[in-house]
């Protein structure tokens, strides 16, 4: 049985993420670097040498998709395995590296040369484990050149241990449980009001299958209770007709099932599946993420293509907590994460806004021909590889431009002509900006928790009450 897809919460409209998306604060994100150390040895002639400090090998910092584990969803490791001993070298005190030419001849140089070539080979000894440490991770998704390579993400941190951080329920006050949601319902326009944490299921249970790893419904639940809450903090009527709620049960705010439907859910023998997601949201009761003591947007989608994506490389705003990061369990799990579909280049060009182009033949006529793959032809990348600006016939576009006008799953995505159509496979689903509800999934699945998930893919927010900010 096909398991359905979870969808995105966000808008794609920017207009509707406008009050979504005020920025609070833009600190300078800290940034990766590769270090190297270079041990370099000299030697006089006819002198002996000076005993040198143990040469170290060199220490790199690990690449987006790099594994500690020998599964393909594992999280990085950083060079050598724990407790592997690097090769080291050290040079006797008082003994000469090359001995004198004009003493010994030319049966000297040889001896010197083949000195030196000992010592070169001692050296790329030293060299040679964090040469191959930086070699062992995962290579780009195949689909982006090497020469166009963007910006490394941030990679997560190891998986859940005994020592790893966890969620429990905040200790909430009175206030909170009598704090109602109003749910504006699209199909009857009726508005439906009920307690947080029961909101806070329903839309658990449309935005995210039931069968997913409690953590990663944990997270989940963390994050709906972030979005309403950030929403009723600030009293946020906006989207809503007449303004009479709190809230949309659509995916231009949350997805939301209402309670009628849950209780259908009895009636048609998925009791287990209702209790599953109770649970998740009962043990992360009250908790809401923060950025400087402030409720975050917490956007996500369905499923990344190996990394999200910057917050201003798809709507116009940078948010400081919605920064790229490595995901690179999507693939391992997610069945559908990456899609081909073949249409003709005609209905691409006409989805454009272009008109068909065509050749003169000898007789005077014209006919369409079959095109070049030089018809489309991708610019740049954004730091989460997805499209950032392609040339079409011409025509320079956004990625997000080509996704919308031609319905594509991701704006990450590659095109591939074949006579008169074309080829598109996409990578992933949604607009890449946030949590990946299937990144989530595998990162459970590799022993994380619902706080090192959220964490990872929202950087730099804190855990607080929902109490505390409802005062």
């Amino acid at each position: 049985m096909e398991v359905a897809e979870p969808t995105e919460r966000c808008s794609e409209n920017p207009e509707e993420m406008r009050c979504e998306m005020k920025e609070q604060g833009n600190p300078v994100q800290p940034r990766e670097k590769l270090i190297y150390e270079k041990n370099r040895i000299k030697v006089k002639l006819d002198e002996p040498a000076v005993p040198k400090e143990e040469a170290k090998p060199a220490r790199v910092e690990p690449r987006p998709g790099e594994e500690a584990r020998g599964g393909t969803h594992g999280p990085p490791s950083a060079g050598p395995a724990a407790g592997e001993t690097p090769l080291r070298m050290r040079l006797a005190p008082g003994a000469p590296l090359r001995p004198s030419f004009r003493r010994r001849g030319r049966k000297g140089g040889a001896l010197a040369a083949g000195l030196a070539a000992l010592v070169a080979l001692a050296a790329l000894a030293v060299l040679l484990p964090a040469l191959l440490a930086g070699r062992t991770g995962a290579p780009p998704a195949p689909h982006l050149p090497a020469a166009a390579q963007p910006p490394q993400a941030r990679t997560p941190a190891a998986a859940g241990g005994a020592g790893a951080e966890r969620l429990a329920p905040a200790e909430g006050s009175p206030a909170e449980g009598r704090t109602l949601v109003r749910v504006y319902l699209s199909r009857t326009g009726s508005v439906e009001s009920l307690p947080l944490e029961q909101y806070v299921t329903g839309v658990l249970a449309a935005e995210m299958p039931a069968d997913f790893e409690l953590e990663a419904l944990k997270a989940q639940a963390v994050a709906a209770r972030t979005f309403i809450v950030r929403r009723l903090a600030a009293r946020d009527t906006s989207g809503i007709p007449g303004g009479k709620a709190d809230v949309k049960d659509t995916v231009d705010h949350q997805a939301y099932l209402s309670r009628k439907t849950l209780e259908k859910w009895k009636r048609d023998g998925k009791t287990e599946q209702l209790a599953r997601l109770e649970r998740a949201v009962q043990e992360t009761q009250g908790i809401v993420m923060t950025y400087q003591g402030q409720p975050i947007t917490a956007s996500f989608f369905s499923a990344s293509g190996g990394y999200t994506e910057n917050s201003e490389e798809y709507w116009s705003l940078r948010v400081p907590y919605l920064r790229s990061v490595a995901s690179p369990w999507d693939a391992g799990v997610n069945p559908r994460n990456e899609v081909t579909v073949t249409l003709p280049v005609s209905e691409v060009l006409g989805k454009l806004g272009q008109s068909v182009p065509v050749i003169p033949v000898s007789g005077g006529g014209t006919e369409k021909t079959e095109y070049s793959d030089r018809l489309f032809r991708i610019l740049s990348y954004t730091s989460g590889r997805r499209v950032k600006q392609i040339l079409v016939g011409g025509k320079t576009y956004t990625g997000r431009e080509v996704r919308e006008k031609l319905g594509l799953r991701s704006s990450q995505f590659r095109l591939d002509v074949d006579g008169r159509n074309v080829k598109i496979t996409t990578y992933g689903y949604g607009h890449g900006v946030g949590m990946s509800q299937w990144g989530a999934n595998g990162m459970a699945k590799n022993g994380h928790t619902a706080a090192q998930i959220l964490k990872h893919y929202y950087t730099g927010i804190s855990f607080e009450g929902a109490a505390d900010l409802l005062k």
